[in-house]
């Protein structure tokens, strides 16, 4: 009889964890700036799940040496399967500032989104880039109007940029590729504000 009573804990318990394992999701940390891997670092210890996405650049020195260095795909974010439980133990590791959506489902990251990162990111198929918003200002990086900045639209599946001559009041549309253009507020702000493209 008594063994009876210990298959049936542990198997009530087995079911607990299991039910609580299927609750976690991926959720986005935000992090104190350039503390991400020392925030990968804790949960490593804590053995807490979470996916810190890095890319290699090639970075040169002052006494002009060169070395490949792995920097944060997504400066300041972090990602971490939890469920609600965990909420509160996260956020009291040090370099963690919020959960992004504060754990609510509807702010969870899929399954699939984290695995095609991780599958890109193996293959190098990733790597950051400035975020472009139709509608905001954009300065142009190369060619004859380098320099100049106007209004980023898109129109018939191409980028174009609205730019305005204020001498004489008048504005002109020019098509480019989005890797020619920067975000204006990313100069103004000194940081850059990064999606990815695949």
């Amino acid at each position: 009889m008594v063994a009876r009573y210990a298959v049936s804990v542990i198997e009530t318990n087995f079911t607990t964890v299991l039910g609580a394992a299927a609750r976690q999701h991926w959720f986005a940390l935000y992090t104190v700036p350039r503390h991400e891997k020392r925030v990968a670092q804790h949960f490593q210890v804590r053995e807490i799940e979470h996916f810190l996405p890095l890319f290699s650049m090639q970075r040169s020195w002052r006494n002009r040496s060169r070395q490949i260095v792995q920097f944060p795909l997504f400066p300041n974010y972090i990602f971490v399967r939890i469920n609600r439980e965990k909420r509160v133990p996260v956020l009291e590791i040090p370099g963690v500032v919020s959960i992004i959506g504060d754990c609510n489902e509807g702010f969870s990251v899929s399954d699939s989104y984290i695995q095609f990162l991780r599958e890109s990111l193996a293959q190098n198929k990733l790597e950051p880039y400035p975020y472009l918003v139709t509608g905001e200002k954009a300065r142009i990086k190369t060619g004859a109007l380098a320099g100049m900045e106007g209004v980023l639209i898109r129109k018939k599946g191409s980028f174009r940029v609205v730019v305005t001559l204020e001498l004489i009041k008048r504005s002109v549309a020019v098509e480019f590729d989005i890797a020619d253009l920067e975000p204006c507020r990313a100069i103004l702000l000194g940081s850059v504000q990064t999606g990815i493209v695949a």
